[in-house]
């Protein structure tokens, strides 16, 4: 089955999304999802009605503006269409698609009805449909790092959304950088993009040409043996060969420079790379922030492969570890106050002097930076958080209190992050000694996730006490 046009469908189901489409824009959005339903029920593939009746979903579950106990109840009464679905995949996935779409009626951020609508689309052969899932997922949760590789591969398959899939994939890689899952990933990504640029995903639909796809096919091709770079040392050494080779007949070209330095940094050549990110600046890119990123994880892993090459068997090996980690933190922060002042409307950098900051016991400093970053929509809720640990290290506990309660309503979806919020506004309440309302939200995480952290301890131990 593919994914079809409005164009290609019978008058009769024009029609019947012509009225679901009117339903919408009146905000009838109970009407306008069931007939987007049935809709879908008879053409699966309709990509456009699959993407209005999910904005459909959705404004009609904010109009619900459901408490948490509500959700957790109609999360409960979805869990027999949910098995339903389940039953139906393998034998019928329009089927289970249909019964999923039933739930996400009700629940729009519904992630088990989410994955069922994925693994249907790909059994169907409906990739766009599955990628519009997997993006809410990744918005719902997207510290998941398997779930946003999902998406960057989903993306590079459809060639949709690569900007989006972007965002996501550099935020978990400004806090893993090393992550070989997350840099392949990226790389994948890359090469998706060069080879669109490179007139390639046009050619295949017929608007392009050999011209276009030629003037970049070196590019293309040498970015997808780059992907191959953390399975295949050859492929690294060769890809540093070829790049040496062309840099004196493409001195300006940055691209180029940069990719070497990467790989240079890969293979542990970490002056070579500075080298190159230094010629880089001087060319007039002293403005880049990724770059003085860039620089700074060179340096930090120098220190890294200095405790590596450390005796462990010396009587004074954690000693010496020790000091050069304490040299690593001192640089660390050092440098990152540095592209603060360079960068000063980068919040997300304040988010990252404030972590640092905190890890060093530095309160006051991490305070004001959290209050900052702040200002970044997708640094707001996590500095909110940090924020929050800050007052309560202060003994501000009501300040932390209402910081953890603002930010917790913030977040609409019950992810890794609201837990997180959750459970420390548990603990902030433990340190006031409200032991009631403290089991009141560790309980809130048990009811949905009992192997989080410690809860399921705390729970037993509280009623062990009753």
């Amino acid at each position: 089955m593919a994914e079809k046009h409005l164009n290609e469908l019978p008058p009769d189901l024009r029609r019947l999304f012509a009225k679901a489409v009117e339903a919408a824009q009146r905000d009838n959005h109970d009407y306008a999802t069931t007939l987007f339903c049935q809709v879908l029920k008879t053409e699966p593939g309709l990509f456009e009605a699959r993407k209005a009746l999910r904005a459909a979903q959705t404004r009609r579950s904010a109009g619900d503006n459901k408490g948490f106990f509500k959700k957790m109840m109609s999360s409960a009464g979805s869990s027999p269409q949910i098995a339903k679905a389940k039953m139906a995949l393998n034998k019928n996935p329009a089927e289970a698609m249909a019964i999923a779409e039933e739930v996400l009626n009700g629940d729009a951020n519904n992630p088990s009805a989410h994955r069922i609508i994925v693994d249907a689309a790909h059994a169907l052969e409906l990739p766009q449909t599955a990628l519009l899932s997997i993006e809410t997922m990744v918005r719902l949760a997207p510290k998941d790092k398997h779930l946003v590789i999902e998406f960057a591969n989903a993306v590079a398959e459809t060639g949709a959304r690569a900007d989006v899939a972007e965002q996501f994939l550099d935020e978990l890689i400004r806090t893993s950088p090393y992550d070989p899952d997350l840099t392949q990933a990226q790389k994948n990504l890359s090469a998706h993009k060069i080879l669109d640029e490179g007139g390639y995903n046009a050619l295949a639909g017929g608007t392009g040409s050999f011209r276009d796809v030629l003037k970049n096919k070196e590019e293309a091709v040498s970015l997808e043996q780059e992907k191959r770079v953390q399975k295949s040392e050859d492929v690294t050494q060769r890809l540093i060969g070829e790049y040496e080779t062309r840099l004196p007949n493409e001195p300006d070209n940055l691209k180029l420079i940069r990719s070497l330095a990467e790989l240079y940094t890969q293979k542990g050549r970490f002056d070579e790379a500075l080298a190159l990110y230094e010629r880089i600046q001087q060319t007039g890119m002293a403005g880049d922030a990724t770059l003085d990123r860039a620089v700074a994880d060179v340096k930090l892993r120098q220190f890294d492969a200095r405790i590596a090459q450390l005796n462990p068997f010396d009587a004074d090996h954690a000693e010496k570890v020790a000091a050069v980690n304490a040299e690593k933190a001192e640089y660390q922060l050092a440098e990152c106050k540095l592209r603060t002042e360079k960068y000063p409307t980068d919040l997300a950098i304040k988010f990252e002097l404030g972590v640092l900051y905190f890890k060093a016991g530095k309160i006051g400093e991490a305070t004001a930076e959290f209050q900052k970053a702040q200002g970044n929509p997708n640094k707001r809720l996590a500095a909110m958080s940090y924020l929050a640990q800050c007052f309560a290290k202060r003994n501000m506990n009501d300040s932390a209190v209402r910081t953890l309660q603002n930010a917790i309503k913030e977040n609409p979806a019950f992810n890794e992050e609201k837990k997180d919020l959750i459970y420390n506004l548990g603990i902030v309440y433990e340190k006031m000694g409200k032991k009631a309302e403290a089991i009141e939200q560790f309980l809130i995480i048990y009811e949905s996730d009992v192997t989080y952290r410690d809860v399921s301890k705390k729970v037993d131990d509280y009623y062990a006490g009753q």
